[in-house]
């Protein structure tokens, strides 16, 4: 299904064959975790957000093959897609992996964990929703950690060890050379 328009809220009901619990991923890469995850989860939604058209006919392919019905593609930026697209109240989950760490000084204004992000999400979940992120870099790991231990909305949690082995596709790359992935997840008052 196509969007219709870019500044009216998505309609999940268009979207989606039923009506059951909602999660995104932002910047779903080449959509192994999601694909994955979406095939465990039948009783659930997925959406993944994506700028780069090739990754996004990845998901797109994933989905077809393993005859997804609960997964669709979005191509557009996340924080516009959060703040604009996605109906307030609606996602379950957030899924953050491995966002670009725009790594100078100069550019981190660019990062999507930034000062206001805590609440655009806060205003995509639903109450006791969930937001999960992972990175390779320290400095940005060390920001995400920080806006949200600053935001009195969410409290620290331990990320689900079902939801911790699934592996992204850069995760598999990052471990194949020695790199760890830092961890965090918050979740939003019931």
């Amino acid at each position: 299904m196509e969007l219709r328009s870019i500044v009216e809220p998505l309609d999940l009901a268009g979207l989606f064959p039923q009506s059951q619990p909602l999660e995104v991923e932002l910047g779903c890469g080449d959509a192994s975790f999601l694909a994955d995850y979406a095939r465990r989860h039948p009783d659930r939604n997925f959406i993944g957000i994506e700028r780069l058209l090739g990754r996004l006919r990845k998901l797109d392919r994933k989905g077809r093959r393993a005859g997804l019905t609960n997964l669709r593609g979005v191509r557009i930026e996340s924080s516009y897609f959060l703040q604009y697209l996605l109906p307030p109240g609606l996602a379950s989950a957030l899924h953050i992996y491995f966002p670009d760490p725009w790594p100078k000084k100069r550019h981190r204004k660019n990062r999507l964990i930034n000062e206001s992000f805590p609440r655009l999400a806060l205003a995509a979940l639903v109450p006791g929703g969930e937001v999960y992120l992972r990175t390779d870099d320290e400095d940005y790991f060390a920001q995400m950690t920080g806006v949200f231990g600053a935001s009195k909305e969410f409290q620290r949690i331990e990320t689900p060890p079902e939801l911790a082995e699934l592996l992204t596709d850069f995760e598999r790359e990052f471990r194949a050379r020695g790199i760890s992935t830092l961890r965090a997840a918050y979740r939003t008052p019931a």
